[in-house]
Order: structure tokens, then C-alpha cells, then sequence
């Protein structure tokens, strides 16, 4: 899987801007605000229809302009796929596979895999549960489209049980038989979801525990060994979905909203038995993340048998000069396919990039 060429029109600080890719290695180089987050944005926002940045997809049109386009051709296999994107202020956002529209976007979710390591992932360590559990939803999902469908359906059922409980509170009534109708259906749906996050947290741990010795055991800076752990939480470790539900009703009808399922799941990020977010430095974090991401790529390439676009956004910037290296050695081999990378310095970048011996490419900005 590689992208052969992309052009944006009134995307976010371009005008119109045409590119022609390299099969491996793309390096934009230039000063801070020039746009080099801004194409990887393009080429997220042609693989996930939404931009990695930013979700609000109106604010991704040039300042002063009412609409943005983004064309794409990827190449998967022997396939060629054009990808279309545009959105017009005030209309619905138009998404295109070899010139036919998609009726559902979530129909072009998984076609174009694709990876980003960003300096925006501290979020995944830093933030609440949400994050984490759209990262692995998004990592199952990408190849297991009845788990997707779970997931819009149980989400649906949620918010759907939620305006219930509010209308409930604010009439002074209570109708245990209509609640129970969604309870049926999030029972449905969420025991799926939860038996195929098992099944994934047991495959995708020693992919990631695999990755992150890889990273550090090079590294001056692991003074003391690192033992990293990465484990799922959820209520329903301790009681089955109707339980759950029956044992929080009360809970739910005070707050006026669903208090227990697998939407409250969280990941678990340790070293040496404790939260990666109190007691890991930057490096550690760094590395954990990275390892977290290419761990990501791994798992994809292995269930898609195609290997993933990988995005590497001002990461040079954000490591030091050996754990880039180390970084690198990773990538240099023929587990990774395309790589694109933002850098502020043209001359370091090209130094760095020679040293793998493969082909490349550098866009100046």
C-alpha cells in the first residue's frame, strides 16, 4: 500500500498544492507553519475521512474560502484507488472511491490502512479513557467490520438509553419495561464488543512489549530495566452485562445517564508496575508511545496483509538523537512500506535519510 500522489485545494493553509510521492521514504522539510502537519493531515483525512487533528471538519477549509478538495491515488497491490474528499459549507461531506460516492462513510473505513506517530499521542497517556478506548476500537475495527458495527450500534443504544433516563428525571416518571428494551440490546452488543477487546489486548501485548524492548535496549537512557505493561480494564471483569446494568439502575436514574458498560473500558499503560503518566520521563512516554503506534502498524499488517501508510510528524524534534536513530533502524527494513516524515531541518533529515539506503524524496515548504 502506497500513495502515489495527492493534490489539496483550500485545505486548512493551502490554496492549491499538487505532490508526487515516493514509494518509501517522503520528507517535508520547512520552517514551523508552512503546512507539513497539514499534508499528513490530507493523507489522514483521505484514509479515515476525518482529519487527525482536528475532527471539526468545517474548520479544515482555507480561512476566507467555503469549501476544500482532496484527491488521492493510492496504490494497494496492482489496484489502483482513487480517493475523493470535499466538503461545501452547508453541505454534507463527499466522500469518493474510483468516482463512485459512498452512501455510509463508515463503507470506506479500512481501505486505505494507515498509521500516524505524532506529538499529539501524549493525549493517549495524558487525557481520560475516551482516547484509549478510541485507539483500540479503531485498531480492531479497521479489519473486523462486524466489531465496527457493534460498536455504532452499542453507542446508538447508549445515547438512545441516556435521553430516556433524562426524559424519566425531568417528567418524574420511570418505565422500567421500555428501559429494558435498550438493556436487551446493549447486552447484545456489548458482550461482543467485549469478548473481541479481550481476544485483542491478548494478541496485541506482545507485539507491543516486543516493540518497546526494540526501542530502548539500544538506549543509554534505560539505565535500569524497563518492565512495560499493557492491560485492559472493564467492569465486566467482575459481572456479566445484566448484572451490571441491574446493580447500577438506581445510580443511573440519579445521574441521568448509562454508568456501567463497556463504554467506561479503559487502557492501562504501566512501567514497572506504575502509571506511565505519574512516574515515566519524556523519553519513556516517547518510547512507550511509539512502541504503542508501531505496535498498531504490526497487528494491521499482520490481519490486512498490507502494510500501512506510516505518518511520523515532527518527530525528530521530539527525540533524541539516538532514539531517532534507533527509530529509524526500525523502518529501515521490509516490514515497513511507505514512510512520510515533517522535519524543520532540511539538511539533518537528508543526512538521516541517507544512511537507510532507500530511495526517497524531499518536499522543501
Amino acid at each position: 500500500m502506497f500513495l502515489e500522489s495527492i493534490s489539496l485545494i483550500n485545505f486548512k493553509n493551502f490554496s492549491e498544492k499538487s505532490f508526487s510521492f515516493d514509494e518509501r521514504i517522503n520528507c517535508l522539510v520547512g520552517n514551523n507553519g508552512v503546512g507539513k502537519t497539514n499534508v499528513l493531515d490530507a493523507i489522514y483525512y483521505l484514509s479515515h475521512t476525518r482529519g487527525y487533528f482536528n475532527a471539526v471538519a468545517s474548520q479544515n477549509i482555507k480561512h476566507e474560502q467555503d469549501f476544500f478538495v482532496l484527491d488521492g491515488i493510492f496504490k494497494k497491490g496492482d489496484r489502483p484507488e482513487h480517493i475523493h474528499c470535499s466538503l461545501k459549507k452547508g453541505h454534507k461531506k463527499v466522500v469518493k472511491r474510483n468516482g463512485k460516492e459512498y452512501e455510509k462513510l463508515s463503507d470506506h473505513f479500512g481501505l486505505i490502512p494507515l498509521v500516524i506517530i505524532s506529538p499529539s499521542d501524549t493525549n493517549l497517556i495524558s487525557e481520560g479513557s475516551e482516547l484509549r478506548r478510541k485507539f483500540m476500537d479503531m485498531i480492531i475495527s479497521m479489519n473486523d467490520r462486524a466489531y465496527f458495527h457493534d460498536l455504532i450500534h452499542y453507542n446508538k443504544t447508549i445515547s438512545q438509553r441516556n435521553s430516556l433516563l433524562k426524559y424519566f428525571a425531568s417528567n418524574f416518571t420511570f418505565d422500567s419495561d421500555n428501559l429494558e428494551i435498550y438493556d436487551e440490546q446493549l447486552i447484545v452488543f456489548g458482550e461482543r464488543i467485549f469478548e473481541k477487546r479481550k481476544s485483542f489486548i491478548k494478541e496485541f501485548t506482545p507485539i507491543f512489549n516486543k516493540r518497546y524492548s526494540h526501542i530502548i535496549e539500544k538506549s543509554s537512557t534505560a539505565s535500569v530495566k524497563e518492565e512495560v505493561t499493557f492491560s485492559y480494564k472493564t467492569q465486566l471483569e467482575q459481572s456479566d452485562f445484566r448484572t451490571l446494568l441491574r446493580q447500577h439502575l438506581e445510580k443511573d436514574r440519579a445521574l441521568h445517564y448509562s454508568s456501567a458498560g463497556i463504554h467506561k473500558d479503559d487502557l492501562l499503560f504501566q512501567i514497572n508496575e506504575h502509571p506511565v503518566k505519574k512516574i515515566g520521563s519524556q523519553g519513556q512516554q516517547k518510547s512507550f508511545l511509539i512502541a504503542l503506534k508501531l505496535a498498531q502498524f504490526d497487528f494491521i499488517t499482520k490481519k490486512s496483509q498490507f502494510k500501512p501508510i506510516l505518518l511520523l510528524d515532527d518527530i525528530f524534534d521530539k527525540l533524541d538523537d539516538q532514539r531517532v536513530g534507533q527509530l529509524l533502524h526500525l523502518v529501515n527494513d521490509d516490514s515497513f512500506g511507505q514512510l512520510f516524515i515533517t522535519d524543520t531541518h532540511d539538511k539533518r533529515t537528508e543526512a538521516l535519510i541517507k544512511e537507510t539506503g532507500q530511495s526517497y524524496k524531499m518536499f522543501g515548504l
